[in-house]
């Protein structure tokens, strides 16, 4: 068994190494482990180079590698299902480091975000002349510009421009406490009238220096670190920023003060504008790097693939979602203050409001969190990571493992948002924001509830039909079923006790109705699979049941759709036309309507034509099925009272068969057409499936020398039925037909597969 092992030998070199060894403890005795540039076996040294780099070390079978003479140990990550797994100190830091800078890189990412959207919902005065307009503008294109450009940073080019942000801040922060410090002014009563009257720093003298110098000494070492200073140039630069309170700290005379303060703001000054011009370059290349590359990739591969990269790997909904719980927390606590400070004069000195004020600011808050397209997509963010961890808590519950069942997380948020766009949420009044984001909700909840059906039903039916009959097992399918039953009759009454008869009404109780039926049909279906694995004997008729309960509830579902089609056209001329609710009703028109109509028609026509053929093939009845002596090449049951012949004179049940001419119409064992011509109904020969002839004479109105030769085509099928499995191309290259294309679409044949 192959394990991969990664190695981190020094803080920038990673070596990928290959142990081929025994799962139960790492490599064999005397086995190599080959890596990238280099190879090693347990218990010698290992080598790994790079074009300007080299490290040593010995790998030991507990996936370490044994410090050499002199040499620091290198540690491994062993993944894989070995027995011995490591996972040193070294590497558990670097897996935590990695997510600092995963939350660090989306917390850096969020100011873009917020500058994008202060931008947008700014406004123009138009009293104003056309050159301030223009001005403006222009202000605006560019900040948008450069916010942009900043939010797609990679990694790396993020970081560094936050530390010389930081940079800037930090020698700003400095130059102005020496500033304030040193001017002509009471100190004192500057500092004790800031705002807040907080008194952060002590009121002695002495006291107040130390702490202006361990102020200054922090700032400096910051400043000196994030710039990467050589270690005697840092010394002389934490002093200069040390020099104007050393300077107030030994009572100088004030021109030595003045004089000492204007060198340590031009040094500091000059010094970050040094630093910042070196590293322009840098950014430069950075971006020019990041054009090109977007380019190259635009030309290969598209616009599709250049945004679906970028959206992963700037981590967009997860900054999106930052974006707008920390809005909302912001506005949460401004709100709180303000309705506290309206109560100053009440006796009541608590921290928390009253139950209505909460109300009234739970409802300020959604109507603020939904007042832009940026914030109506930090809503579908959060929407996103909510509906996900519902879909997986369902997923678990009924115990589904279904990778496309997991969708529910972007279902929900893409609906959301289009559900927003369609009705203009971000551009309405407050108080008609608030009740527009609420019936939008509910046709949300709708249509979760229905996402949740899809999870469900595929679970109920193979529960059923594989015959399960562990009750716990049952249970938890069962009860999310129930559930699903029960919730869209108890919306549907809330809402008709709450609001009048409109549109909106309307579409949330079909959708209810709707989902009802669904849950009566698969429980109806679900039902019929449990009687027929109750009883032992074949049940007939249970192919046709499903079908008709399953049509039934397909005729219902289109019948459904036709009517919200109508619904929405009537909203769209009457009520809120938009090009948004024109698309999405063409896109309603053509699945939930045209594509249904036609699979249902193609269905019913497959079904029509397969009983059509089974008709048209000869019955075998009586003690005719005894001298066969072979049971049915699909259900391998024997024949108790009928069997049906092909033209290559193959016994099937005629149910069997029906249900295989549901999917192709070519013979399950030979692969041959079951077209049959009327001429030939008469010259078929009484063969079983294994080509041998029953011992009894042949039919009336069969010519000897048919049957002959027939039993001469078919010498070459002399084979049990377990045996005979042909690839339906190799057949069909070898007939020169070419291969059925239609599939079989109804549900219904999901419980009959062959």
């Amino acid at each position: 068994m192959t394990d991969s092992i990664r190695s981190q030998v020094t803080p920038n070199i990673a070596a990928t190494i290959r142990v081929h060894g025994h799962a139960a403890g790492g490599p064999g005795d005397g086995e190599e482990t080959e890596g990238r540039g280099g190879t090693a076996t347990p218990g010698r040294q290992l080598t790994y180079r790079q074009p300007d780099k080299k490290a040593f070390g010995t790998y030991t079978p507990a996936g370490r590698l044994a410090e050499p003479p002199g040499q620091p140990a290198a540690d491994f990550v062993v993944s894989g299902p070995q027995r011995c797994r490591c996972l040193p100190m070294s590497a558990q830091w670097l897996s935590m480091g990695g997510h600092l800078r995963g939350v660090l890189d989306v917390a850096l990412r969020v100011p873009c975000i917020f500058v994008i959207d202060a931008i947008l919902n700014s406004y123009f005065d138009g009293l104003e002349s056309l050159s301030t307009v223009a001005r403006q503008v222009s202000q605006r294109l560019l900040g948008l510009l450069l916010s942009c450009v900043i939010l797609v940073l990679s990694q790396r080019a993020l970081f560094r421009l936050y530390a010389f942000g930081c940079v800037v801040l930090l020698a700003a922060t400095s130059v102005l406490v020496n500033y304030y410090t040193t001017l002509h002014i009471d100190f004192y009563n500057a500092y004790y009238s800031a705002v807040f009257g907080m008194q952060l720093l002590p009121r002695n003298g002495p006291t107040l220096w130390l702490a202006l110098i361990a102020v200054q000494l922090t700032i400096g070492i910051g400043y000196a670190t994030l710039l990467s200073i050589p270690s005697v140039f840092s010394a002389l630069t934490v002093v200069n920023f040390l020099l104007p309170i050393l300077s107030l700290a030994l009572e100088l005379p004030a021109d030595i003060q003045n004089l000492l303060v204007a060198f340590s703001g031009m040094y500091i000054t000059a010094q970050t504008v040094f630093y910042v011009t070196l590293n322009l370059k840098w950014f430069y290349y950075t971006i020019r790097y990041v054009y090109l590359l977007l380019r190259h990739m635009y030309r290969i591969y598209g616009l599709q693939v250049i945004v679906e990269d970028t959206w992963k790997r700037i981590r967009f909904p997860d900054v999106l979602r930052v974006f707008w719980l920390t809005r909302l927390v912001a506005q949460a606590i401004i709100l709180v203050y303000v309705v506290k400070v309206t109560q100053g004069d009440s006796e009541n000195k608590s921290y928390f409001i009253s139950w209505s004020d909460s109300w009234e600011v739970l409802c300020n808050l959604i109507i603020s969190g939904c007042d832009s397209t940026l914030t109506v997509l930090g809503m579908s963010a959060v929407i996103s990571s909510l509906a996900h961890y519902l879909g997986l808590g369902i997923l678990a519950f009924i115990g589904s493992t279904e990778e496309e069942d997991k969708r529910l997380g972007f279902v929900a948020p893409v609906l959301f948002f289009i559900l927003a766009l369609q009705t203009g949420l971000s551009g309405l009044e407050p108080e008609e924001r608030l009740v527009r984001l609420s019936r939008n909700m509910c046709l949300l909840l709708t249509a979760i509830l229905h996402f949740i059906h899809g999870m469900t039903d595929p679970v109920l039916m193979s529960l059923s039909a594989s015959h399960v009959s562990s009750f716990r097992r049952h249970l938890p399918v069962l009860m999310v079923s129930i559930s699903l039953f029960i919730l869209p009759i108890v919306l549907s009454c809330t809402l008709w006790q709450v609001h009048t008869l409109n549109t909106w009404l309307f579409a949330v109780t079909a959708f209810c109705v709707e989902l009802c039926l669904k849950v009566i049909v698969s429980l109806t279906v679900y039902t019929l699979f449990i009687i027929d694995g109750y009883y032992n004997v074949l049940w007939e008729k249970l192919d046709d049941y499903i079908y008709y309960v399953r049509s039934t509830g397909n005729v219902i579902e289109f019948i459904f759709g036709v009517i919200m089609f109508g619904n929405g056209a009537y909203t769209m001329m009457f009520e809120s036309g938009s090009k948004i609710r024109a698309c999405m009703m063409c896109l309603h028109a053509y699945f939930n309507i045209y594509l249904q109509a036609k699979n249902g028609w193609k269905t019913f026509i497959n079904r029509r034509t397969a009983v059509k053929k089974i008709n048209s093939l000869p019955e075998v009845r009586g003690n005719r099925l005894h001298d066969i002596g072979d049971v049915c090449a699909i259900c391998y049951q024997e024949f108790t009272t009928s069997a049906r012949i092909t033209p290559c004179n193959h016994y099937f049940h005629a149910l069997c068969l029906r249900k295989w001419l549901y999917i192709q119409d070519t013979c399950p064992m030979c692969h041959q057409g079951v077209y049959i011509e009327e001429n030939q109904n008469e010259s078929t020969a009484f063969v079983n499936n294994n080509g041998n002839i029953p011992q009894q004479p042949v039919v009336e109105n069969l010519v000897v020398a048919a049957a002959a030769a027939a039993v001469d085509a078919d010498s070459d099928l002399n084979e049990d039925n377990d045996s005979i499995e042909y690839d339906e191309e190799e057949w069909t290259t070898q007939n020169g037909n070419a291969p059925m294309e239609d599939e079989y679409l109804d549900d219904d044949t999901d419980a009959s597969e062959v």
